[in-house]
């Protein structure tokens, strides 16, 4: 094994590894890297060329590492979870529900209802948030002390 890879094959069906690493122990090229991709954003600088010669890194090694290495806010920031909710069908309750989410500043992506059945029906929400899992938590034991809604679980994330 040449090349620095360090026994990790790239398989086609499986992601690379993600490693949670402090700043202070990586390479400086790769901080340079994170500062030259976050300045370009901010829109300090035009071209990557003004960029990377501004923070002092090659551009070679910027085009090298800048698909590979991503601020934990950027990772961590967007995902996607989906509550499964039994409620009622009375006017009203899903209103609340989706005030709920928008207050815990959850963005809906999609709605899926039943057919209301003797009087209840079943609704699927995905949504986009940045939540932790206390917010997450949180907003699904507001979903269920909600008048209407006699049950939510979240049922998948992503």
């Amino acid at each position: 094994m040449g090349g620095g890879d360090h026994g990790h094959t790239a398989h086609p069906q499986r992601p690379a590894p993600f490693y949670l690493v402090r700043e202070d122990i990586l390479p400086e090229a790769l901080v340079k890297t994170l500062q030259v991709k976050e300045r370009l954003a901010r829109g300090e600088f035009a071209t990557v060329h003004e960029a990377t010669e501004r923070v002092g890194l090659s551009r070679s090694a910027f085009y090298k590492y800048k698909d590979g290495i991503f601020p934990l806010s950027g990772i961590d920031r967007d995902r996607i979870v989906t509550i499964s909710m039994d409620m009622e069908h009375r006017s009203g309750v899903l209103s609340r529900v989706l005030s709920l989410v928008a207050s815990y500043e959850g963005n809906v992506l999609t709605i899926h209802q039943t057919i209301p059945l003797q009087g209840m029906a079943n609704v699927v929400l995905s949504i986009e948030t940045s939540a932790g899992v206390e917010a997450l938590d949180a907003l699904v034991a507001a979903m269920k002390a909600t008048e209407g809604v006699r049950k939510a679980v979240v049922i998948g994330q992503g």
